[in-house]
């Protein structure tokens, strides 16, 4: 699994010709990127919403959310410009520029480039890669953009307890975390304090479906009832 660092290497046209970003965000390009649009299907997304892909990388799930939402409804935000070239010929290459996509970089989570404000925003295998300062500054931006009633969902590797100093060793996947390296684990009372400090509300929702054992979170603004979708995702697990 890459770490901070590596992220920010730069793909070159041929290693895109060539397809190595799929490899690049992680792989089971078709997998991961299909749980993603069933997921927020179950909770409500629609073709006409506004969906916000934060940490979108080449468009493992952009491709998919991009095909089904309506013109213009995809936005896509990622820290390394060639994966997001990546994602710009994944749409070509899918036939899907009438989609009207909008894809930008930023190394600071500016949601705001976009103009406008959000139903649905999701960010997977984001905050597995990131130190606590790093999702605070995404959850304020967050907060800044979401619309009435809008949801944020965010993936992470989970720890039992706060202060959880020892590797951990995620199944499936068996992917290993630590809580001062890449990849972190935080447990569900670090994400609510993180969440309440950025002016948000935090549901855990726990198992989606993940195939490397990530863990799925919903913020919202805290003067909104939440209305999560049905089944399993809607699972709400008090810390």
């Amino acid at each position: 699994m890459k770490g901070i660092n590596d992220y920010w290497q730069q793909l070159s046209g041929d290693d895109i010709a060539a397809g190595k970003h799929r490899e690049f965000v992680g792989g089971m390009w078709d997998d991961i990127g299909r749980l993603q649009l069933e997921f927020l299907k179950q909770q409500g997304l629609r073709p006409g919403h506004r969906l916000v892909d934060v940490g979108c990388g080449a468009l493992r799930g952009g491709i998919h959310f991009a095909a089904y939402l309506e013109r213009g409804n995809y936005f896509g935000l990622d820290v390394n410009a060639s994966l997001v070239e990546a994602g710009r010929q994944e749409l070509a290459q899918a036939g899907l520029q009438a989609k009207a996509a909008h894809l930008a970089v930023s190394d600071t989570f500016e949601l705001g480039c976009f103009g406008t404000d959000f139903d649905f925003g999701i960010a997977v295998s984001l905050f597995t890669h990131l130190p606590r300062n790093y999702i605070m500054r995404c959850l304020v931006e967050v907060r800044r953009t979401l619309a009435p009633g809008g949801r944020f969902y965010a993936t992470f590797f989970e720890a039992p307890t706060s202060g959880y100093l020892e590797p951990l060793v995620h199944e499936p996947g068996g992917i290993t975390t630590l809580p001062d390296q890449d990849p972190f684990h935080y447990s569900v009372n670090d994400m609510q304090a993180m969440a309440g400090l950025a002016g948000l509300s935090l549901q855990y929702i726990g198992e989606w479906g993940h195939p490397r054992s990530q863990k799925m979170l919903c913020f919202y603004q805290p003067d909104r009832k939440l209305d999560v979708g049905s089944g399993q995702a809607a699972q709400e697990k008090a810390r």
